[in-house]
Formats: structure tokens, sequence, C-alpha cells
């Protein structure tokens, strides 16, 4: 598998932290599914497993305004603002599932996934005014 290489040291943390908070609900469901099937484990409730996919698209928004000049300067950080929006619709279907289906939280989840979008158009527009 080849791998691009992250342009400048804030864009690897940046790009480090967000493969965290793609992977943890990933993880969640899987170690869900798995436990509540095979172990035993009936305190494994779909909870445990949707609660991190509805918090982890403010996290990634928290973390894009933190990091809003990788966006802005295209040469530091140009893989960070598509790897971004990729995980910002990875998020986004399950999450308005959710919100229909499961818990209001998760409207929160849709907003921000939503403005993700949004502030990466926006902010790219700025920089190049």
């Amino acid at each position: 598998m080849a791998t691009v290489p992250a342009k400048s040291p804030e864009e690897s943390r940046a790009i480090k932290v967000l493969a965290a908070c793609t992977l943890v609900p990933i993880i969640c469901f899987a170690f869900q599914d798995i436990g509540s099937k095979y172990g035993g484990m009936d305190w494994l409730t779909k909870g445990y497993a949707a609660w991190p996919m509805m918090i982890a698209p403010v996290l990634i928004l928290f973390l894009l305004i933190k990091e809003r000049e990788l966006i802005r300067d295209s040469r530091r950080g140009a893989n960070f603002s598509q790897v971004v929006k990729i995980v910002s619709c990875l998020f986004l279907l399950p999450n308005a599932f959710a919100a229909i289906g499961y818990n209001s939280f998760a409207v929160v989840s849709v907003l921000s996934s939503l403005a993700i979008l949004a502030v990466d158009r926006y902010l790219k527009r700025q920089a190049r005014a």
C-alpha cells in the first residue's frame, strides 16, 4: 500500500488525530458485534458503538478549526483537506440514520459533518482571495 508522506509535521500530527477519531468508532462497532454474538457479553449494547460514531464528527470539527491553517496553506496541508472531507462524508450517512432511528444527538453529528464540508470550502476560497 503506497502512502503519501505528509508535507509538514503539523499535517502529520493532524492526520494521526483524524485517524484515531475515525478508527475508534469502527473498532467499537467490531468489538460490540463480536463480543455480543460470541462472547456472551450482553452489556455491549448498540449504544457502546453508536456514541463514538456520533461524537467523532464533533471532535473532527474541533480539529479542523484548530488546524485551519493547514487548509489555507495548500503547500503544508494538501492531504489533510481531502482526508477530512472523505472522513466527514464517511460519518454523514450513518449519523443521518442514527438521527432518525436511534438518538436525536446524532443531528449534532450530521450538522458537524456538513459544517466540516462547508468550512473546508470556505477556507479554501478565503485562501485564494
